[in-house]
């Protein structure tokens, strides 16, 4: 398995960044604009040279999350669907959902 390269502002091997770093908080997103990993959209935004771009709807099966317990790889759609990793079982912060437009287009946004 190969680790993935997380930018940003990481605080530990299991992604969580000096903005969100409750034991929950274990996801990285790649974003669309640089195909890169960053565990938070603040993260990007004071890191990146460029503004963040979102992911259509017609691209949620691109494997952009990242479960920072065993890094696995999740396609948009599947993140939608689940609270957890499937793989590992680790929990996912619910709260995360509440800033999925800042990443993922749906029909609604």
């Amino acid at each position: 398995m190969m680790v993935q390269r997380i930018l940003g502002s990481p605080v530990d091997d299991q992604t969580r960044c000096i903005h969100y770093r409750t034991p929950l908080d274990v996801v990285a997103i790649k974003f669309r604009c640089c195909r890169q990993y960053y565990p938070c959209h603040l993260c990007h935004e004071e890191s990146a040279e460029h503004a963040a771009v979102m992911w259509p709807a017609d691209e949620h099966d691109a494997a952009a999350v990242l479960c920072g317990v065993c890094q696995t790889e999740l396609s948009i759609r599947s993140y939608l669907e689940v609270d957890g990793c499937p793989r590992c079982g680790a929990p996912f912060n619910p709260g995360c959902r509440l800033h999925s437009y800042l990443y993922f287009t749906t029909e609604t946004h």
